[in-house]
């Protein structure tokens, strides 16, 4: 390749990038390139790429490599971008190459911002699904076992008696120590509830006191009483000699 042909490139891509192209040497320059369509919401991204032409130019590849500049690309995309590079590169054999190489690199560029894009706009997606989760769980609760419900219920009467005693030692604080004294005998005596589950025969008492506390009669005193009673009617009665 003669320095006119590489001279005449230069020149060409001097005009098409006048601040991004930097001219190391008579053979290799660095070309500053970046998306050809940001994205906005995604971090920037920009790379240096150097090409350095051989002698078999353009009928033999050049060799170039990738600096990242700003932004973020791992080991794997830099080594898919110099592959992609070398494909387009062998298609064009025997053609000033470097405005396709550039332009190529700008596009995949692009393409890896609107991938970041995807990539963040699913996480921001989980990231909600997973808080309306935790919010809706928060709101349902915890569905209730026959196992937690009896824990709870043993919980709950615990606090409930700690509760009782704390209230029934504050309210005895207050009472006198005879007005104290009678407090506690009529706590100690049985609410109506308490006697009917003691004996659930309670209900059957007041008809045994019913029959406890019936008169019984004698029907043959009766009977006794009423005869006397027929035959002094008796006695009094007179009998005319008309009749």
């Amino acid at each position: 390749m003669s320095s006119e042909v590489l001279a005449e490139e230069f020149e060409v891509l001097e005009s098409i990038y006048p601040t991004e192209l930097t001219k190391l040497s008579e053979r290799e320059i660095r070309i500053d390139v970046q998306p050809d369509d940001p994205v906005d919401g995604v971090d920037e991204l920009a790379v240096a790429l150097t090409v350095e032409y051989t002698d078999d130019y353009p009928d033999a590849l050049p060799k170039f490599s990738i600096e990242v500049q700003q932004g973020d690309l791992d080991e794997d995309e830099i080594k898919q971008l110099l592959g992609e590079l070398e494909k387009v590169g062998e298609e064009n054999l025997g053609m000033a190459m470097t405005f396709t190489l550039v332009t190529h690199l700008r596009e995949r560029l692009s393409v890896f911002m609107r991938e970041r894009e995807e990539r963040i706009r699913k996480e921001e997606m989980e990231k909600e699904r997973r808080a309306l989760e935790a919010e809706e769980a928060r709101t349902r609760g915890t569905p209730v076992t026959v196992e937690s419900f009896r824990a709870w219920k043993i919980k709950f009467d615990k606090e409930m008696a700690v509760k009782r005693a704390r209230e029934e030692e504050e309210k005895l604080k207050g009472l006198s120590p005879k007005e104290r004294e009678e407090y506690k005998k009529a706590q100690t005596r049985l609410s109506g509830r308490q006697l009917f589950e003691r004996d659930r025969n309670l209900g059957t008492l007041d008809e045994g006191l019913a029959e406890e506390d019936a008169v019984s009669v004698d029907i043959s005193q009766y009977d006794r009483t009423a005869m006397d009673d027929e035959d002094n009617n008796e006695e009094l009665v007179t009998f005319s000699d008309s009749d």
